[in-house]
């Protein structure tokens, strides 16, 4: 290997990297934590090392730590493209809120999980699409925009006031 491969190969290896950090983060997990929860398959040291970027990560240990966050596993990698690419999951995180945009509705995913019926199917494959497409993988909660109530409201052929309604009654809208 060159130098040239060797260097884009570790620039590589940072980026994803940043993504296992920032995806730990978002569950708030700590190394610590992680090396506990997994029973010391993913030792504190050796994940810190593939967020550091120092050491590469195999895909079947990829597709092992995506299932420990829970995540579908390409949301552990970069996107294509420059580093500028990456998302921010924090600020990301803050615009879904809802603080840039009035209607936002914060939904508890755990209460929602509990729930075993049709319309608590459907509801949880939508908001599984909008974690995906954000990013967000905290799993506790999603903060849901204007035009995701929308969806919701077609989805349940109501209006959004009333899907406001019924996800309250349903115990799934937290107030933060």
């Amino acid at each position: 290997m060159d130098e040239d491969q060797a260097g884009a190969g570790s620039a590589y290896a940072m980026r994803v990297g940043t993504r296992l950090r920032a995806i730990r983060k978002q569950k708030r997990l700590s190394l610590q934590d992680v090396e506990a929860s997994s029973t010391q398959e993913f030792k504190a040291s050796v994940l810190g090392a593939y967020e550091r970027g120092e050491r590469a990560i195999s895909v079947p240990r990829l597709q092992r730590l995506a299932r420990f966050y829970n995540v579908p596993v390409d949301q552990l990698l970069p996107p294509d493209g420059e580093m500028s690419d990456v998302i921010d999951l924090d600020q990301e995180a803050a615009s879904a809120r809802g603080g840039d945009e009035p209607g936002g509705i914060t939904i508890d995913l755990v209460k929602l999980e509990q729930q075993d019926d049709t319309e608590a199917s459907m509801l949880a494959r939508f908001l599984g699409s909008i974690q995906v497409q954000r990013g967000d993988f905290n799993g506790r909660m999603l903060t849901i925009r204007r035009d995701d109530l929308r969806a919701i409201a077609a989805m349940l052929d109501t209006s959004p006031d009333i899907a406001r309604r019924k996800l309250e009654e349903r115990g799934l809208r937290l107030h933060v």
